[in-house]
């Protein structure tokens, strides 16, 4: 991955659907990004793949969103997808709630539906003043979590009323509320969110790796967690060996974040610069009869940034 990370600045969106290796960091948090599409010539034309990724900071630089989405289909209707992905993410750019931003994405997608278009997700917002991860699970494999206390990998999920907390693939039936919760992280632990071609590689006599063989493997003593950037090309090259083939027959995307316990800093020029780009995205989407970027109502949120101890208010969704 390059030595200089991309540095998320207040009140952006970074990401989209083009194959990257690349390190981002924010406000309180780091991340890899890999997304490597498998790309198939119809025609004249490269199709290219269906994974879509992106990661926005908000105007105080203490709200980070990353999203993780694998969509139905290959080339122009999923770039078409991944743009207005990034117009929803611009949008609720300052909520600290996910939950409004997951209903208006499954929104999109049921308007699509008609067309075949679905698509499964992982969306997580990361407050940084709490040190806290909102999870939304819609139909997409389970994200894994390192915990660096016990030095183990292991599911990223809760469980309510004794199943698994998630949702439907976005775009299959209209939701009001998606189901979603909280997981407290520690600085050190890491999360990683990754597309079906993981655990679907195929490995022994033809079976699938699974949920269960994928945390095998990453559990295995040969494979450290102590650098994250090495941590996807190693998983994905212990796979493939395992395997016995490379995963080049279906897209591949992952994207790994660890919380960091750095303080959010903000320079007078970053806040000059986000307020500009707030009062240009508010005047933009009134002329455009579209819903500005403004924040949510929450105490944590805007009034946090007045009153610093309003931030531990927010817990995230209770299961």
């Amino acid at each position: 991955m390059p030595d200089e990370p991309e540095r998320m600045v207040c009140m952006e969106v970074w990401g989209g659907c083009e194959p990257i290796e690349r390190a981002v960091t924010m406000a309180g948090l780091d991340a890899w990004v890999y997304s490597k599409p498998y790309c198939e010539r119809e025609g004249d034309g490269a199709q290219g793949g269906g994974d879509v990724y992106y990661v926005s900071s908000c105007a105080t630089g203490r709200i980070n969103r990353l999203l993780v989405a694998d969509v139905s289909g290959h080339g122009a209707g999923v770039r078409a997808i991944a743009v207005v992905l990034r117009d929803l993410m611009r949008r609720y750019v300052n909520y600290l709630d996910q939950s409004r931003f997951v209903t208006a994405m499954n929104a999109r997608f049921v308007e699509s539906s008609d067309v075949g278009v679905f698509a499964t997700a992982v969306v997580t917002t990361f407050f940084a003043p709490t040190c806290t991860l909102s999870v939304c699970n819609a139909g997409h494999p389970q994200p894994l979590v390192y915990r660096k206390a016990t030095g183990r990998w292991e599911l990223l999920s809760a469980v309510r009323e004794g199943r698994e907390v998630g949702t439907l693939p976005l775009g299959i039936v209209e939701i009001e509320d998606a189901a979603q919760f909280e997981a407290a992280l520690d600085v050190g632990d890491l999360v990683l969110i990754y597309t079906d071609s993981l655990v679907e590689a195929r490995v022994g006599g033809g079976e699938l790796l699974g949920t269960d063989g994928l945390l095998r493997i990453a559990n295995e003593p040969g494979l450290s967690a102590g650098e994250p950037a090495g941590v996807v090309p190693a998983l994905l090259k212990a796979i493939e060996r395992e395997s016995g083939r490379p995963l080049e027959q279906d897209d591949v995307t992952c994207l790994l974040l660890r919380p960091t316990g750095a303080a959010v800093r903000v320079t007078w020029r970053e806040q000059v610069a986000a307020t500009f780009r707030v009062v240009r995205g508010v005047v933009g989407a009134l002329v455009r009869l579209k819903r500005p970027p403004l924040p949510d109502r929450h105490p944590a949120n805007m009034p946090g940034m007045v009153v610093p101890g309003l931030q531990r208010r927010w817990h995230g969704p209770r299961t």
